[in-house]
């Protein structure tokens, strides 16, 4: 998920009117004697061509998927809650979590797609052994990324943060006695500007390829692996009761196995897009810690 905006709002959906037409969802039809599943699926940006292959792959294995597109994040949540979709696949674990908490309700990811990195760059170093003790680094100054960016410092051996740090931190946490170098905050659009002026900084996808900046390049950035960047993770998303559903998470080994899904997306990315097969029971164990992440913060 790549949010534009600084924070995270939900906003309360007093009437969900979006005309939903097709089969009814879950439904089956007969066509000869090939039955075929209608699942429908909440996305923000279905004209992305890589859901054409996703859509193709799925009716291979008799599974008609019904894209529902939506242009507002705030939406496709409480769409799924409601019963109006089967599937949703927009967002990253943290963004459910503050979602479940904020709305008492108990969605949860049933499959993984990708991470879109945050990622460490220098003008003047080519990795972070190289950075000198005591080095400025430039990180976001919005919520959501400067805590996402100081972990990503931390997992890059550049500085520590008291108690392992979590989706909230910030640098008062950081323990300057265990670490390698000072942080400023800056607005996240002007970081690719800034690293002229310091050791390095960490920029989110969207500002690095509107800078031109190549992830090649990069000296450091998330590790799909790291249990710190599981909250940064996209998902499928489902309700609570329907988490082993077959079909459903048929759909996750059809998006994640289908080549021409995959490639699409990281092209989709500017190819800063790492596609992830995240084992379910660690998605729910990272949604669990995020959650009570969020309770202790609220």
């Amino acid at each position: 998920m790549r949010l534009k905006k600084s924070g995270i709002v939900f906003a309360s959906i007093a009437a969900f009117s979006l005309a939903l037409t097709g089969c009814a969802s879950g439904g089956a039809s007969d066509e000869g004697s090939k039955k075929t599943e209608t699942v429908r699926l909440g996305v923000v940006g279905e004209s992305n061509p890589y859901w054409t292959d996703f859509v193709d792959a799925a009716a291979e294995e008799g599974i008609e998927v019904d894209l529902v597109d939506f242009q507002d994040y705030n939406q496709p949540n409480p769409a799924l809650s409601q019963g109006d979709l089967d599937l949703n696949q927009f967002q990253h674990v943290v963004y459910l979590a503050e979602y479940n908490v904020a709305n008492d309700d108990d969605l949860v990811p049933i499959g993984s797609t990708a991470i879109y990195p945050l990622a460490l760059f220098s003008d003047k170093y080519d990795s972070v052994e190289d950075i000198p003790e005591g080095s400025e680094i430039a990180i976001p100054n919005d919520v959501v990324n400067r805590a996402r960016a100081l972990l990503v410092l931390q997992s890059a051996g550049l500085l520590e943060l008291k108690g392992g740090g979590t989706i909230f931190s910030t640098p008062d946490e950081i323990d300057a006695s265990k670490s390698k170098v000072k942080i400023i905050e800056v607005q996240a659009d002007l970081v690719p500007n800034s690293l002229a002026d310091v050791a390095g900084g960490v920029v989110n996808n969207e500002f690095a390829t509107k800078a031109g900046l190549d992830y090649a390049d990069a000296i450091a950035q998330d590790d799909p692996s790291d249990p710190n960047a599981l909250p940064y993770v996209n998902i499928f998303a489902a309700r609570a009761e329907d988490q082993d559903n077959e079909t459903y998470k048929k759909l996750v080994e059809i998006y994640q196995g289908t080549q021409a899904v995959q490639d699409g997306v990281v092209e989709d990315s500017g190819n800063t897009a790492v596609m992830t097969k995240v084992p379910v029971a660690d998605l729910l164990e990272s949604l669990k810690r995020v959650e009570d992440d969020v309770r202790a913060n609220s």
